[in-house]
This record gives C-alpha cells, structure tokens and sequence, in this order.
C-alpha cells in the first residue's frame, strides 16, 4: 500500500459512488452545471478520506499531480475552441462547405459523413479533434442539405469514435495496449473482429436513414448557399491546404496539440492574407467566438463558434471529472466494488460480460481512462487464469468503456461535443450508433459464449 492509498470498507466504496452518482443525476434534474456535482464529490471524498487516515493535504497532492499530468489535455480544449473560431473567420470551413455542396449532392450524405469522419479520426487519432475541425464542417453541409444538425452529429460521433478506439495515435488505444502489455497489431486484429461488423451495421443504417433526405430536392437552397458563401468569403482550395496539413501531421505522428496549434496560426494568415481581416480583429473572435453577419440568414445560423471563452464552462467540469478519477483510482476506492463484480466468475462469457459492465460504469462516474486502466489492472490476471487471449479484454473494453463516452451526458467527451455544437446529447444520442451498438455485440459474444458447453466463442473466437 503507497503513502497514497487508505483502507476502503465495502460499505465505505459503495457510499461514496452512491453520493457521486446522486451529485451528477441532482445537477442534471435541476439543470446545474455538472462542476457543482464533480467538486461537491471531491470534497465529500475528502471527509470520507480524512476520516479513514489520508490527511487533506495528500488529497490535495493527489489532484494537483493529476492536473499537471494533464495540463495538456486542458491546453487542447482551450486550442479547441480557438481553432474553431479560427477556421470560420479564415474561410477554411466555408471553403470545406463550398466545395462539399457541390461535390456531394449526388452522395447519401450521411453515409458519406460517417465514412469520410471515421477515416479522418484514424488519421487524427482522437474524436475531439475529427468532431472539431472536418465535423463543424459536416454539420454545416448537413443543414444545408435540410438534415437535422443533431442527426448529421450523431452520425459524425459514430465515425470520430473509431479513432480512439483503434488509431495507432491514439492515446486511449495507446493507454489499453500498454496497460496489457501487449502491441498494436495484435490489439487492432482483435478489436476489428468486432468493429468490422459494427461498422458496416452503421453503414446499411445510415445509408437507410440517407435516403429519407433527397438532396436533389434542394438543389435551388444548395445554389443560394455556395452563392452566399462566395459572396460573404473568398474561396480558394488553398484554404483546405490546412485541415489538410492537421491530418497529415497527426498521421505522421506529430503531437495532436501542436498540430493544432499550427492549425491556428495558418488560419490567422490565412484571415489576415486571404480574407483581409485585421490580426486584432482575429484575435479578438478566436477569444470571443464567431458569428456571421452576411446578408443570408440562413448561412448566418451555421457559421457559429463561441471561441475560448465558451470553453471555460467545459473547463471547470472536466478538472471536476479529472480530480475525481484521481482520487478515486489512486485511493483505490472502487477497488471493493470491482472485487465484488468479479468475485464469482464461473465462465468466459460471465467474464467478457463483466468486464464490458466494469468499464462501462467506470468511464460513466468518470472518465474513459479510469474504464481503461482499473480492467486492466484488475481483470488481467483472471483473464489469464481462464486461458483468454488479454487481446480480448483490450477489446472488451474498447467496445464498452471507450465507445459509450459520448453518450454520458456528463462525461468530458459529451460536455465538450455539447459546448462545441450546442447540441444536447439526448438529442444526437439516437443517431449516434456505433457507440451503442458496441457494447449490444460485445455483450451478444459474452452471451453466446456462456451458452456453449465449451466456452468457446462463436463470433469472434476468443483464442485468436
């Protein structure tokens, strides 16, 4: 036991995610920001720990040490919210519109939105970055088509997962594969075995729904739209050269903040040179936020950003969220609950079926990170002692922990997607598909493979 960790009774353990779990669902009832329930938690946390021997100051220390581990995931929301702003006063998600309404009127938009972002995230490696940079500009190219936004969002959501789940450049990818010790292509084969299926499940889906929206149809709304934009924004392809070069360099391997950060600073030339606007005045709505003031209504309602400032709401929840992990895993506080979940694990399939609840509970009164590294810590052993391959847990985890983040509406995933589109998850939930659909397969294996005498699994094998 380190100087960090305390003895947690049972009872202890479930009081305290019990009070957790009250905080959350109490500020969502009475419409309070989720900052109040993280903080309240931490501090209700602390008595609990005070009371079973770790002083106030180490709880302190706890959390201070995890901000500064994250310092970076901070620095790249607030980079977030200032590229947004960035690339719409610049032209760069004009010109991405433009040149989208004329190339993809003759596509299932949506089928196709899905496509292109799940291709963008594996390059970028993180589903915050694809819903930020290419997704604001699906968004827009979907409500010019007559798409609801929160339908074209969902849809986005579903392609931008799968760039946390299996891109080499992942840092959750990266998280799973060094928690069980294993590498990236043996992780990658396992976790397609579900995800190719989940994949085209979410194609023949968003190819239906596609064909419910005849974009023919608005052909003359399509025409007034690329008049507006040439006519508010110069365009010019150069202007595509920069989302470009953020994808790139993602691929290359180039750290996600500074290949925003570069993103930014090409989009303030690219303001200054192609689009003529001072650099004070840029600099000024990259903190403030962006909002047309064209001669089109219509254009003037999709080009919207809120800029830094409206990341500071995200902000303070997500240390709230982050400082709660912390204590939480570092104390080892949920270690009881996990002990108990696991304690009478008669069969693979129990065992699969267990872990995906595990990580699925974790990432939904925490984080992604906690549903990644307490199955690992706790289930690798057990997985070893059944003879099943890690690879699966990797798996298992992925389909659950990692997939169902934007779903919990207080979850760090989900409060930024809101901030960034306005959008309320209860909202784009529905269309958000392979983040449910994950988990409904994973548990469908676990199902099959406790049905069989053998305890072998149909589809996918378990022994790969």
């Amino acid at each position: 036991m380190t100087e960090d960790e305390i003895s947690i009774k049972n009872k202890t353990s479930y009081l305290i995610v019990l009070f957790i779990l009250l905080s959350i669902f109490s500020c969502i009832i009475f419409k309070l920001s989720l900052s109040y329930a993280f903080f309240t938690s931490i501090i209700f946390c602390s008595y609990i720990y005070k009371k079973n021997g770790l002083p106030v100051l180490k709880t302190l220390n706890i959390i201070k040490e995890t901000l500064i581990e994250c310092k970076s995931l901070i620095i790249l929301i607030i980079s977030i919210g200032a590229i947004i702003s960035a690339w719409l006063i610049s032209g760069i998600v004009p010109a991405m519109m433009y040149y989208g309404l004329e190339y993809m009127q003759n596509l299932n938009f949506l089928l196709a939105a899905f496509i292109i972002t799940s291709l963008v995230s594996f390059f970028m490696g993180t589903a915050i970055g694809t819903v930020s940079t290419i997704g604001i500009a699906l968004l827009g190219l979907g409500k010019a088509f007559g798409i609801p936004g929160y339908i074209t969002l969902g849809v986005i959501i579903s392609g931008a997962s799968i760039g946390d789940r299996i891109s080499p450049i992942s840092s959750l990818c990266n998280l799973t594969i060094e928690g069980m010790k294993t590498n990236y292509k043996n992780t990658l084969k396992s976790v397609l075995t579900t995800l190719i299926p989940e994949y085209f499940i979410c194609c023949f889906i968003y190819y239906l729904l596609g064909k419910n929206y005849n974009i023919s149809n608005k052909v003359s709304n399509i025409n007034s739209l690329t008049f507006a934009l040439n006519k508010s924004f110069h365009i010019s392809p150069t202007l595509l050269l920069v989302p470009l070069s953020i994808v790139v360099m993602s691929f290359l391997g180039i750290n996600i903040l500074k290949s925003v950060s570069i993103g930014i600073i090409l989009s303030i030339f690219s303001a200054i040179f192609i689009q003529g606007i001072s650099l004070k005045t840029t600099i000024l709505i990259i903190f403030t936020g962006y909002k047309a003031h064209t001669d089109f209504a219509v254009l003037n309602k999709i080009l919207l950003s809120g800029g830094i400032i409206s990341m500071f709401g995200i902000l303070l929840i997500l240390i709230g969220a982050l400082s709660l992990s912390s204590l939480l895993c570092k104390t080892k506080t949920i270690d009881p609950i996990i002990k108990k979940l696991t304690s009478k694990i008669t069969s693979k399939g129990n065992l699969i079926f267990k872990t995906g609840i595990i990580s699925g509970l974790l990432t939904s009164i925490s984080d992604q990170t906690v549903g990644i590294i307490i199955p690992c810590s706790f289930l690798k052993k057990k997985y070893e002692k059944m003879k099943i391959d890690n690879n699966i847990l990797s798996r298992t985890i992925s389909d659950t922990g990692i997939a169902i983040a934007p779903l919990i509406p207080w979850n760090a995933n989900a409060l930024f997607i809101v901030a960034v589109t306005g959008i309320s998850v209860s909202l784009y939930l529905p269309y958000a598909v392979l983040c449910y659909v994950a988990p409904i397969i994973t548990f469908s294996t676990a199902f099959l493979t406790s049905c069989t005498k053998s305890h072998k699994c149909y589809i996918p094998k378990l022994h790969e």
